[in-house]
């Protein structure tokens, strides 16, 4: 059995920078929020921090595009030629409701826009840089055509469709505090629907 690589301290400090900009920007707000404030939190000293973030802004996109990447870029979810495709896309779409949906999400998300709200140029390169790299859902749709199970001649479009249709009911709404959070009930459902409509413009029946 191999041993777990144990962790550095210049790692151990930056998990706690990290994890006191958590805390401390939900509670306190960015712009409240002091680089001095953050060391003490996070028992580091100021220059700790500045050696691992040079700004708060850096420090609001990490939190944000962090969570983006571990729950949709990087799932471990890999197409199944000889699995319903419909029961394969509603198990992506879930994954990503649950994401969207959650309470550190919305969190996180109304930290860095609200924050990045007025300095549009490094919210719009942030976002290109997400842009760029393939998600889960992405691979997936990919692999289901190039399987000749959907008929899809832009993937990067046809995954935007489906984020689009989730998002416009489990994330915007509740971010800007129209909506609580949805039920299982309404997870499951928001999941069957957005799956048969994807899948009736794009499953080979042919």
């Amino acid at each position: 059995m191999m041993n777990k690589r144990l962790k550095t301290r210049s790692e151990l400090k930056r998990e706690a920078i990290i994890e006191a900009a958590k805390s401390a920007f939900k509670d306190f707000g960015v712009k409240a929020t002091s680089m001095d404030k953050l060391a003490e939190i996070a028992q580091v000293s100021k220059r700790t921090v500045y050696n691992h973030f040079s700004s708060k802004e850096e420090l609001v996109m990490y939190l944000v595009t962090d969570l983006w990447q571990k729950n949709v870029m990087n799932v471990n979810y890999q197409y199944d030629a000889n699995k319903p495709l419909t029961l394969q896309l509603k198990e992506l779409i879930l994954i990503e409701i649950d994401l969207v949906n959650s309470q550190e999400y919305l969190d996180l998300s109304r930290v860095g826009i609200g924050h990045l709200f007025y300095n549009l140029e490094a919210l719009q390169q942030e976002m290109a840089k997400l842009a760029c790299q393939t998600t889960t859902l992405q691979r997936w749709i990919a692999a289901a055509a190039d399987d000749n199970r959907l008929v899809v001649k832009d993937v990067e479009f046809a995954s935007h469709q489906i984020h689009s249709l989730i998002e416009g009911s489990c994330f915007w709404p509740q971010l800007t505090g129209c909506k609580p959070l949805i039920t299982l009930k309404e997870k499951l459902l928001i999941t069957e629907e957005t799956a048969e409509m994807f899948l009736a413009r794009y499953a080979n029946i042919g």
